[in-house]
């Protein structure tokens, strides 16, 4: 089987590294694919948002099944373009997509079907959302309705920070059109918890959980970024609170969507948090995360082709999915200076003499080719990952195999894991 994987971060790389373990696959290529991918996949220079180069790709090389991971091509409709053409292809339509989509959406979707979730009001003007929050208790959170990096969210923390957030957001176009629409939401307090899920709209399959470090400091310290490490299994998420988020979340809300004719299939994640009034939905991603795939995927011990097969023709009922007796930890070591501005173009050296313990996997995100050697390309610039027996076991050998791998101005936090 000939498998096209669109995308080229951290998450790509890892379902690159999944799915060469697979007996069915014969051929992996990646569009654009990154400078780890490049070791086990053929990379192709097309954009993960070019849907009529990956369509004519797909075309001409007789591509198997496409697996589009990134939420931007999915929220554009590449599944449904790639359909259109006889292609099989893994991820969920434009229709569904949208519950990542729009933030408006995924609310509204979570209101109208009872799936608990935070209070909020919808804005689509500045004015309006600034009387709204005069009287409002801080902290309180403000999020961009569509698409932003996964940095369009603001928890403010006085009504000063909540007054810039909306006006960023809404007047000075920090995130483009994804801030023409605003959500403001109470702010819930309790630890957070990330579960992904299979499903082909008739069954829903959970992964096992994950925990991810958002901010770019220790502490939970400093900006929201896309994610500076991960943790697998959370600590928090314990098998009675599994069977609760089964009854109360993940089967509601396949149901809502079916009903609203937006059956949704490929891999749905909830973004989750334990309140003091019990589990309650963040946010929803319409595909895997980026890092928690880093640690949920080696974990996975079924054969993960056979999985992606068994959803796109609707028969993930047929498929039992088993995982290892683990743990796993993946700790991202970043551009000096990101989230923000950083440079590029340095040389990364370690990563083969990391690598050569058998329970460290180093997944290439922002990372490029030149000239033989493997440079800086990105923000997120790796994440490595360990494997262990336990929580305990993963970190240390995670922060062990982190002290090999150098690049200028890498920057990394030191207590993934720990919280």
């Amino acid at each position: 089987m000939k498998i096209l994987i669109v995308g080229g971060g951290g998450r790509e790389h890892t379902i690159a590294c999944k799915l060469s373990e697979s007996p069915l696959v014969d051929k992996i290529y990646a569009a654009p694919g990154n400078g780890g991918i490049a070791q086990i996949a053929e990379c192709v220079p097309i954009s993960a948002t070019d849907i009529d180069g990956v369509v004519k790709f797909a075309t001409e090389n007789s591509i198997d099944l496409t697996f589009v991971a990134p939420d931007d091509p999915l929220v554009l409709g590449m599944v449904d373009a790639l359909e259109a053409k006889g292609l099989k292809a893994f991820g969920p339509r434009k229709a569904a997509a949208i519950i990542e989509g729009s933030k408006v959406f995924s609310k509204e979707l979570m209101k109208k079907y009872n799936i608990p979730t935070a209070q909020y009001e919808v804005f689509s003007d500045s004015s309006a959302a600034l009387e709204y929050i005069k009287d409002k208790k801080c902290p309180i959170v403000i999020k961009a309705e569509g698409l932003a990096l996964g940095k369009g969210v603001i928890i403010a923390q006085t009504q000063e920070e909540a007054k810039e957030a909306i006006l960023s957001m809404m007047e000075d176009k920090q995130f483009g059109d994804a801030g023409n629409r605003i959500v403001i939401e109470e702010f819930l307090t309790g630890p957070e918890v990330s579960v992904l899920a299979f499903t082909d709209g008739k069954t829903i399959k959970p992964m096992v959980s994950a925990q991810d470090h958002k901010r770019a400091y220790d502490g939970d310290k400093g900006l929201n970024t896309g994610g500076m490490g991960t943790f697998s299994p959370s600590r928090i998420y314990t098998p009675e609170i599994a069977d609760v988020c089964m009854k109360e979340i993940f089967i509601p809300t396949m149901e809502a969507m079916n009903k609203e004719g937006r059956t949704f299939k490929g891999v749905l994640y909830f973004g989750l948090m334990l309140t003091p009034n019990g589990m309650k939905v963040i946010e929803y991603n319409c595909r895997f995360g980026d890092p928690e795939t880093q640690v949920v995927l080696p974990r996975l011990k079924t054969d993960f082709a056979k999985i992606l097969l068994a959803i796109v023709d609707k028969r993930l009922d047929e498929i039992e999915i088993e995982w290892y007796d683990n743990a796993a930890v993946c700790v991202v070591m970043a551009s000096g200076g990101y989230p923000q501005k950083y440079e590029k173009g340095y040389e990364i050296t370690g990563i083969d003499e990391a690598c050569k313990e058998d329970n460290i996997t180093v997944f290439h995100a922002g990372t490029a080719l030149k000239d033989g050697k493997i440079v800086t390309s990105g923000g997120r610039v790796i994440g490595v990952t360990a494997t262990g027996a336990n929580l305990d076991a993963a970190i240390k050998d995670a922060y062990k195999a982190v002290k090999k791998i150098s690049f200028k101005d890498a920057h990394y936090r030191t207590d993934i894991g720990i919280k």
